[in-house]
């Protein structure tokens, strides 16, 4: 095995040096119409449509830094046997399903880590099950490709998250237990699930913009609590002055659920903004924190997170997701993730193709517009631009709620040059 990477993740836009994703897999069609809602979708996806889109962005990642895949990590940690038996207990306790404990622990490492993955399918052999409308004894992780949520690596070490939705919960533990014992990183993980239930975090509304400075979301699914619990951590390691911007995030519709899919990072000086609620409303307030020697030192509402970072030394310039002028143009590229962008280095962002409108105002403000297979190809050589923005084409993971960012953790980032 190569050497541990240590976590190290100091910015939104750092040269990218290694990741983790999750390939889409069965998890993603076991389920229904009827049941979508609850599986946190507003539609069901097809499967090798979305694995065929998703392959893009996988080739992309690839060419750009090393990647490491949820599952072959799943597998290689169970190669631990006391640690594979304690998983298995602690997402049977969670789950309330003791009942198919020894059926897992019997179970090769392999087929172990697509159960967890996948979800197990109920034995009808009790009156109550043979009478029940769940098809699954587990269910099945079927948000697991946006791995951005579970767990947050920022600076040298990974918060793990505590879901606002049960769903999710397991992929959270999976994680913890990929990072404290498969060998592969060296770094520590704080754990929230023993702090006070209604303080939930998700990686989609954590950015690292600087290395003394946090954007967060506060919306459905990471609570004031949660915030106050990252707070907790940062006043506990008593280094450097630490500024936290937070910016409140409308409850609907379902398109808002992160801080992500209105505000992402792509260069030392452009950021891209949903500009309805980053600019045009006073109704959702920006708190700018900080914290100094291990204490809140003052806390006070803002203009925007853009002026705010502004007055931290980052003149952040905006580009405008859906274009500048026309709210429903604006409305439409946002909910297919039109403002969530991932950068695998300064100036140097993945994102969605269909989001036209949302592309003119990259190429307006200096980024050449190239298509993913020009990557994927090698016709096209990325060192050769300074700034681009490669497209990832697809209809269907647009469906599925979440954009590049949503789909990639980052683990080690090179330092910015500022």
């Amino acid at each position: 095995m190569d050497k541990k990477i240590k976590i190290d993740v100091r910015s939104e836009i750092g040269e990218l040096e290694a990741v983790i994703i999750h390939t889409p897999g069965p998890e993603v069609e076991n389920m229904t119409p009827g049941n979508a809602e609850r599986a946190l979708y507003s539609d069901i996806l097809n499967l090798t449509v979305a694995q065929k889109e998703y392959s893009r962005l996988e080739e992309i990642l690839g060419r750009f830094t090393k990647v490491f895949r949820v599952k072959d990590l799943l597998v290689e940690t169970l190669n631990n046997s006391r640690v594979k038996e304690t998983l298995v207990e602690r997402i049977c306790s969670n789950d309330d399903i003791g009942d198919i404990k020894e059926y897992l622990l019997e179970q090769s490492r392999e087929e172990l880590a697509g159960l967890l993955i996948e979800g197990v399918v109920m034995q009808k052999n009790t009156l109550t099950r043979f009478l029940s409308r769940e098809r699954y004894a587990l269910p099945p992780l079927h948000n697991f490709f946006f791995t951005r949520d579970a767990a947050i690596p920022m600076l040298d070490y990974v918060l793990i998250s505590r879901m606002a939705n049960k769903v999710r919960e397991r992929e959270s533990i999976i994680l913890e237990t990929i990072f404290d014992f498969s060998g592969f990183f060296n770094t520590k993980t704080h754990s929230t699930f023993t702090a006070n239930p209604l303080a939930t975090i998700e990686g989609g509304d954590v950015l690292v913009a600087r290395e003394d400075i946090l954007i967060i979301g506060n919306g459905s699914r990471t609570s004031v609590q949660g915030i106050d619990l990252i707070l907790e951590i940062l006043k506990a390691r008593k280094k450097n002055k630490i500024h936290i911007i937070v910016q409140e995030l409308p409850a609907g519709p379902e398109s808002f659920i992160h801080l992500d899919m209105i505000f992402t990072l792509l260069d030392k000086d452009f950021c891209m903004v949903y500009e309805p609620v980053i600019y045009r409303t006073s109704k959702y307030q920006t708190v700018h924190i900080t914290i100094d020697n291990g204490k809140v030192s003052s806390i006070r509402e803002e203009k925007n997170i853009p002026e705010t970072l502004s007055k931290l030394g980052m003149d952040i310039k905006p580009v405008f997701c859906g274009g500048e002028s026309d709210i429903w143009t604006q409305e439409r590229e946002q909910w297919h993730s039109g403002a969530n962008f991932f950068a695998l280095a300064p100036g140097k962002v993945i994102g969605y193709a269909r989001n036209s409108h949302t592309l003119d105002q990259m190429s307006k403000n200096g980024f050449e517009i190239i298509n993913d297979q020009d990557i994927i190809s090698g016709r096209v050589d990325p060192n050769q631009h300074k700034k681009m923005m490669i497209t990832l084409d697809g209809s269907e993971l647009p469906r599925g709620g979440g954009g590049a960012r949503c789909m990639t953790m980052p683990l080690k980032r090179k330092a910015v040059n500022w």
